[in-house]
């Protein structure tokens, strides 16, 4: 599981992928950052509107989120584009999924905004026709940004190996940081008993934390007899 300190340099390293004109990896930056940030599914944020976004100059923001756009096949959706449109997982047709992002994040976006505004349906991100970015052309980013950013027993490694694992990284540091899990179910858009069943090692792991917790709140020292 990658560290926070391990995610920002994987960031970083999208900035130097595709060159600079091109701005393959550039224009993917946030998006990634949704996925470790925000804790979103791929498809997710590549339905990610402006309108969906409050996205202050200092400060936490928020992000809500309503469609997702998972990839498909042009053979398996009503509309005949590679991508779907639908609701978000785990929730009812047009049930909308509130997460507050970190500082870091809103800068990503506020940067992306400047340098590449948004695709023709307010669609942050998009390729450089405008149109939903496949799964294959953003795995191929992040695989050269592994590349740049790790060392090469960490490229040859499992860790960060999909994009999808910074969803799982966002989560667990969630998690290790003490925010209760039923909060962090309702931000990932997680039941809490999936939660409790994926992340059991992050949870198990803050036990000494938590009993910590209990006994400043009882007021007690639990060096005395």
């Amino acid at each position: 599981m990658v560290n926070p300190q391990q995610a920002r340099e994987l960031l970083t390293a999208l900035t130097y992928v595709g060159g600079y004109e091109r701005a393959s990896g550039r224009r993917l930056r946030a998006f990634f950052g949704c996925l470790y940030y925000a804790a979103m599914r791929p498809g997710e944020a590549l339905g990610l509107r402006r309108a969906d976004c409050t996205l202050p100059a200092q400060g936490w923001g928020r992000i809500e989120l309503a469609e997702t756009r998972p990839t498909a096949g042009k053979a398996w959706t009503d509309s005949g584009e590679a991508h779907d449109r639908r609701g978000l997982k785990q929730r009812a047709q047009g049930e909308v999924r509130t997460v507050p992002i970190p500082p870091p994040l809103v800068r990503l976006l506020l940067d992306h905004l400047d340098e590449f505004g948004t695709a023709e349906d307010g669609r942050l991100f998009s390729s450089e026709r405008g149109n939903v970015i496949a799964a294959s052309s953003y795995s191929r980013a992040w695989k050269q940004a592994r590349e740049l950013a790790l060392v090469p027993d960490q490229v040859s490694s499992v860790l960060a190996f999909r994009p999808y694992d910074l969803r799982h990284a966002g989560v667990s540091q969630w998690l290790n940081s003490g925010v209760p899990a039923p909060e962090v179910a309702a931000r990932a858009g997680h039941s809490v008993d999936v939660l409790l069943k994926i992340y059991a090692k992050c949870i198990d792991g803050q036990e000494q934390e938590m009993n910590d917790r209990i006994m400043q709140g009882l007021g007690e020292d639990d060096t005395e007899n």
